[in-house]
């Protein structure tokens, strides 16, 4: 630790340059991770905010739950054995307010459950977005397809699906903007295994979630990229050490005479790495809590502290293992050998 620390001291440039980069790196990796939770949850909450369970759709839909249409007789007799199952359904569309502007919703209806808000008919409950826009309780709303109006009755928070609000109709009202008498989907929360239903395709949450295109293609982006600036991290460090052990060659080569162990070496490399890691991760860290805290309302951003603690654990691992990388040649080392060439 003492020769670690003096080393640090004397090449205070170069592991302040490295130190520099971890942390940019850190800094732009947690506030992607923070950019990709927050449009998950903007894209998804309505479905990620449900408690574990299995989600039900037509298998002629093709993981498709726009064109999913149960039954009537299969949604009674699911309904009906599974005592806190709940047929729903998703539709995109829009209301109009008292100013005529159309607002982008997401229609939710579906049977009486615990896990959607039930509604009377001619209510609507908005997510609480739409207070933010000017509409309140009591207000007035309509839609082309609906022959009556919409009466605000409440708003719940953090219900989004696909970007837009989430609007909760009664299921009369559901089947007259869209013609339809079947519900797309049948939830039953609290179900690790899947049962088998005739006509039926199960998807876990995870499973539901990624047949949702538009999440898939978001996530699988974002993550991408979280990954790729972490495996750049560890690269870094890997480049970092290997250049100062070849510098450090007639170094070693007198610390191994006098009889220092390889792993002592080691060490001395490892505990540079988790200085600068721990500096860089904790200024990161304060700068990104703190971006999470004065972030614009509408901006999707969500940085949790346990995700903040596994990318710091990744950090650390990954650090680990590119120094470790970088100090293989510390273990060919031979003394006499490794002295001679120091000194030429």
């Amino acid at each position: 630790m003492n020769i670690a620390w003096k080393e640090m001291k004397k090449n205070k440039v170069r592991f302040l340059i490295l130190g520099s980069i971890v942390f940019l790196v850190s800094l732009l990796t947690f506030v992607i991770s923070g950019l990709a939770n927050g449009l998950s949850q903007d894209n998804a909450a309505l479905i990620k905010d449900l408690p574990n369970g299995q989600f039900y759709m037509n298998k002629d839909a093709e993981q498709t739950y726009n064109l999913s249409r149960i039954d009537s007789s299969t949604q009674d007799k699911v309904l009906k054995e599974q005592k806190d199952a709940v047929a729903f359904s998703i539709q995109m569309g829009f209301l109009n307010d008292r100013a005529g502007k159309q607002r982008s919703v997401a229609f939710v209806t579906s049977t009486d459950s615990n896990s959607f808000k039930n509604v009377k008919k001619g209510e609507i409950v908005l997510d609480r977005s739409m207070e933010d826009m000017g509409i309140k309780v009591g207000d007035t709303l309509t839609n082309n397809q609906y022959s009556s109006k919409f009466i605000v009755k409440g708003f719940v928070d953090h219900s989004k699906y696909s970007h837009a609000p989430v609007a909760y109709i009664s299921m009369e009202d559901y089947k007259e903007i869209y013609r339809s008498e079947e519900m797309q989907l049948i939830f039953i929360p609290g179900g690790d295994e899947a049962q088998v239903f005739a006509g039926l395709q199960s998807f876990s949450k995870n499973q539901f979630l990624n047949t949702i295109s538009s999440y898939k293609a978001e996530q699988v982006s974002l993550n991408m990229i979280v990954w790729f600036l972490v495996v750049i991290s560890g690269m870094l460090f890997a480049i970092f050490f290997y250049m100062m052990n070849v510098q450090k060659i007639g170094l070693y080569g007198i610390f191994k005479a006098i009889g220092v162990k390889t792993l002592a070496l080691f060490k001395i490399m490892w505990t540079q790495m988790v200085l600068i890691t721990v500096i860089a991760l904790s200024l990161s860290v304060a700068l990104s809590q703190v971006f999470n805290m004065i972030a614009p309302k509408g901006m999707p951003f969500s940085l949790t502290p346990e995700t903040t603690v596994q990318l710091s654990a990744v950090f650390l691992i990954i650090g680990f293992i590119g120094a470790t990388l970088s100090g293989m040649q510390i273990k060919k080392v031979e003394p006499l050998q490794a002295i001679q060439q120091g000194e030429i």
